[in-house]
């Protein structure tokens, strides 16, 4: 009998690729959805409502293991109360839904592995390597991710293993970051952000996901791990090999932090600083990445 993933926030972008991993890997997957869609061979489709505190239980009683990803888009919207709280919120409430079924019917599974970002060391300008013993930072995203991680912890609480993967940038075909990234720069008007000196911490999609795939099986992992390969890209380095792909040098000066800072508000945060983190604890527990140059997975994600 097939061994059940169960995946909440499996219709996004990292969770359809992980989705099709699982399969391929001979799982069935159970999928937590807002609204109820059409159960296929692989996949069964269950509801839940977050802000009403309500979740399909079969979802998670039939599950052997969990993978965490559901939570409100951080550079979606301007940040404003608000926003703030709803980010907070949607990582802590459903976690606690999950928590509730699990404690309530007794239920073991054999690890719960939870997203969670790099931002968790705030916000870095510098070049301070960031490991997983690296103290949180106490800004807004340090704190949401501190948050997230603690919500995860009572899963742990029950005697089942949690692993927390500190996802970098996302890099994938046709989504994500690169999405709407990569028009400007097709027309040739890419150019840094800020300083540009800024740290970017990237991932390849298909290494995000061997990782999450990674921590199902590997029962040594433990704890948190960070997702993201450890190089000296920045945002100015990222940009210019971005345009380089498109067959042009960067004409255009960066983009002025202060009208960054107007238009995005509290959020600029995200583009104008950043982490340098460090890959060691995952790649000692075993994980290689398949992309570990930045030109080769962006022309990957890029290529027809």
């Amino acid at each position: 009998m097939k061994k059940n993933v169960l995946i909440s926030g499996g219709t996004g972008f990292i969770g359809k690729r992980l989705t099709s991993l699982l399969i391929e890997k001979g799982y069935s997957v159970s999928i937590l959805s807002r609204s109820k869609k059409q159960d296929t061979t692989d996949i069964s489709y269950y509801q839940w409502d977050i802000s009403n505190q309500s979740i399909d239980e079969e979802s998670v009683l039939k599950a052997d293991f969990i993978i965490h990803l559901a939570g409100e888009n951080i550079a979606e919207k301007r940040w404003t109360q608000d926003r703030k709280e709803a980010i907070v919120q949607s990582r802590e409430q459903s976690v606690q839904l999950i928590y509730d079924v699990l404690k309530k019917n007794n239920k073991k599974i054999d690890a719960f592995v939870s997203a969670s970002g790099i931002g968790i060391y705030g916000a870095i300008n510098g070049s301070k390597i960031c490991d997983e013993n690296t103290s949180p930072a106490n800004d807004f995203l340090g704190t949401t991710c501190q948050k997230w991680e603690a919500a995860a912890d009572t899963i742990a609480s029950l005697g089942i293993r949690v692993v927390k993967i500190r996802t970098g940038l996302v890099l994938g075909k046709d989504d994500g970051f690169l999405k709407k990234l990569a028009p400007i720069f097709k027309y040739r008007l890419g150019s840094a952000l800020g300083s540009g000196k800024q740290y970017m911490p990237w991932i390849h999609v298909e290494d995000l996901c061997a990782i999450y795939f990674e921590a199902l099986y590997n029962s040594t992992m433990n704890g948190a791990y960070n997702a993201a390969v450890y190089d000296n890209t920045t945002n100015a380095s990222f940009s210019k090999t971005l345009a380089k792909i498109f067959g042009y040098s960067i004409w255009l000066p960066n983009v002025p932090a202060f009208l960054l800072k107007i238009i995005l508000g509290e959020m600029a945060q995200i583009v104008l600083t950043g982490q340098r983190t460090s890959s060691e604890k995952i790649e000692n527990a075993g994980f290689q990445f398949q992309y570990k140059v930045i030109e080769n997975a962006l022309r990957d994600c890029l290529q027809k």
